[in-house]
């Protein structure tokens, strides 16, 4: 056997031996056995440099080290999940699925890991990538950090497909995590609150070396790509167990939502019993081809869901009412709290929404209130303990001028908050709103973050996102923390956000109630901002869901002399104010007007190819058959309720083949 030869026989041994213990928890080899083959290995390949492998047992060691994290487009975008809390939700979900898929459902029921989401990408069987969740279009790429996690194979086994992603949660388990903080608190270091929140900084640790140190999991639990030849999520699982990946055993096949009900019933009693922590439980249509039909909104799958389990509830004193000025001028009352333990972390703040929400729980500064983490980042309060009010307990008067310019709120009406309409010179507006602009969804400035934002603000740099343009390295350097290279790095930034696409940038000006996907929606369809710009409230309403108050938002922002003289400035620095002519060449108003139905497997183009090929040609898709559809285009596998519901309505039906002659 020559080197080489002996090289790839003990990274195979190797491999078998770490999959048999992490995977399988069935070891067939000692930890000093393991460790002797380990070290030959690094050996030969020390004295062989010319072998080198990136996906070698040997790499999971770490010792690279990471200064800044490269962010990673998603080759297929990371949805959230649609939250439910009751067994009415779920049975709501089911009803929503059998009226948009035809036949048999059948679901299946994973748990919820609390810990990291993760997106492996895999190519010809080897680790290509790991990249984070990030916004769910883009993410931090962290592969060094997870190539030292030992139930993240690094090559695959069996007939995996040639390229695909992966997606999982990377996990610390509760032992591990317990141990962990045994040995800071003996060292006298600060225990680490919760394990969700410690595996997911373990990802952007900048030392590999230290992420080794900690005992990270990785669970699968689902598969992306194109020919992947997996018909159902069930099978899926099972391939991707086959290939080497650790997928949860406790995942389940039903047949009908009472067996899911059965499954989050045990799981909510047993869940203590696991060796992670989980907040829920998954359920997902099984059927690929079913999940096709039900397709995504714009944050989630409709074929999904995720029950939580009943949030953990607190009391505790409620010390001082105060109250923040948003980018919109919006204000919103925090409630500031006697630090208590909820849910793994200390809460000290919660939000009070409104003056509404004020009123209706009758909220006041000394209450003893209950506080929970429902799903939501921030904890909320949910009723006061009226039975420990003070007796000199005084109602609560809400604000009648801003906190921070002391100008006299606003409230609209038909509108939930009060607003500062002091929108030039009241400083957490100026400041969020070029906070907002640079942001990673909208110009994704690197180099530029929003405490220094402020600080700019403060030193009377910058008034609003157009004078960002004018900066330069020698006006930056004496800020605080600012360094030459820093310095360098926030004007290149600013530099390189020229290059953002026009529906980026709508979305960066911080129009009230225009969003990512409003603004894809107005930039699509006005093509520039010079025809955004001179819309009127009539015309803007008849673009696809945009509504009244969206409308007088747009027409009200660009009714402002200042926001024009803005948008001139931005103009003339060379950002990019309307669709590149790529992008024009690829779209048509060939569909214009007309709403099309998309069902079945296609033969020559992808179902989400397809779609985007009737939006890009000025058409609408739609989810469901109804008399304002004017074709259904269905391919193999189609349900045939679909079929029937077209014919009887009278709806053109077309093939693949004759819809994209037609659109030729």
């Amino acid at each position: 056997m020559n080197t080489k030869q002996k090289i790839e026989s003990l990274r195979e041994e190797l491999r078998q031996h770490n999959y048999n213990y992490y995977i399988l928890d069935d070891a067939t080899i000692s930890d000093y056995e393991f460790d002797i083959k380990l070290k030959e290995l690094q050996a030969l390949e020390e004295a062989n440099p010319e072998f080198f492998d990136a996906n070698s047992p040997t790499q999971r060691v770490g010792g690279a080290v990471t200064k800044n994290f490269k962010t990673t487009v998603h080759d297929s975008r990371m949805y959230s999940l649609d939250n439910s809390y009751s067994k009415e939700d779920l049975l709501d979900w089911e009803t929503r699925v059998k009226k948009m898929v035809d036949g048999e459902v059948s679901y299946i029921c994973e748990l919820k890991y609390d810990g990291a989401s993760i997106s492996l990408t895999y190519e010809n069987g080897k680790l290509l990538r790991a990249v984070t969740r990030g916004d769910g279009v883009q993410g931090d790429e962290v592969t060094a950090n997870v190539k030292t996690i030992h139930t993240v194979p690094l090559q695959l086994k069996g007939d995996y497909p040639e390229r695909f992603d992966i997606r999982g949660e990377i996990v610390l388990p509760i032992e591990g995590f317990l141990k962990m903080n045994e040995e800071r608190v003996e060292n006298d270091e600060e225990p680490y609150k919760n394990p969700r929140n410690t595996a997911s900084g373990s990802l952007k640790l900048q030392d590999s070396a230290e992420v080794a140190k900690r005992p990270l999991e990785c669970l699968l639990y689902s598969i992306v790509g194109n020919n992947l030849n997996i018909t159902s999520q069930f099978e899926g699982l099972e391939k991707a167990r086959s290939w080497g990946f650790k997928v949860p055993q406790e995942a389940k096949l039903v047949s009908s939502i009472d067996d899911v009900l059965e499954y989050v019933e045990y799981w909510d009693e047993h869940r203590y019993n696991l060796p992670y922590e989980i907040d829920g439980v998954v359920v997902k249509v099984n059927n690929l081809y079913q999940q096709d039909e039900l397709g995504f909104t714009a944050k989630a799958p409709r074929w999904a869901m995720a029950y939580k389990f009943k949030a953990e509830q607190v009391s505790t004193r409620l010390n001082e009412i105060t109250y923040q000025v948003g980018r919109t001028g919006a204000i919103t009352p925090v409630a500031n709290l006697e630090p208590v333990q909820l849910a793994g972390t200390i809460v000290k703040r919660a939000s009070l929404h409104n003056a509404d929400q004020i009123e209706k729980l009758d909220i006041r500064e000394g209450d003893e209130v209950f506080v929970e983490k429902g799903g939501e980042i921030i904890p909320k309060i949910i009723a006061v303990d009226l039975s420990m009010r003070p007796v000199n307990s005084v109602p609560t008067t809400y604000i009648s001028k801003c906190p921070e310019c002391d100008t006299e709120l606003v409230r609209l009406e038909g509108e939930a908050k009060h607003y500062c309409p002091n929108y030039k010179a009241c400083p957490p507006q100026v400041i969020g709103r070029i906070q907002h602009y640079i942001s990673r969804k909208a110009m994704d400035i690197d180099g530029l973050g929003g405490e220094t934002v402020a600080l700019l603000v403060k030193e009377g740099l910058i008034h609003n996102y157009s004078d960002l343009y004018e900066l330069t390295v020698e006006q930056v350097i004496p800020l605080e923390r600012m360094a030459q290279k820093s310095a360098e790095n926030l004007v290149k930034g600013i530099e390189l956000s020229k290059q953002i696409p026009f529906e980026r940038v709508l979305f960066a000006l911080g129009i009230r109630y225009v969003g990512e996907t409003v603004a894809k929606k107005l930039a699509k369809h006005y093509k520039s901002i010079d025809a955004l710009m001179f819309a009127s409230i009539l015309d803007l309403v008849t673009v696809d869901e945009i509504g009244e108050r969206i409308a007088e938002s747009v027409v009200e922002f660009f009714n402002s002399e200042e926001n024009r003289q803005i948008v001139e400035r931005l103009r003339s620095f060379g950002v990019q104010l309307e669709i590149s002519a790529e992008k024009l060449a690829n779209q048509t108003d060939k569909l214009k007007g007309l709403s099309i139905v998309v069902s079945g497997v296609f033969e020559t183009i992808s179902r989400n190819d397809l779609k985007k090929l009737i939006e890009d040609n000025g058409g609408k898709v739609s989810s469901s058959i109804s008399s304002k559809t004017s074709y259904l285009v269905a391919g193999d596998k189609m349900g045939p309720s679909k079929l029937i519901k077209a014919e009887n309505l009278g709806i053109s039906i077309l093939t693949e083949k004759a819809f994209l002659s037609k659109l030729k």
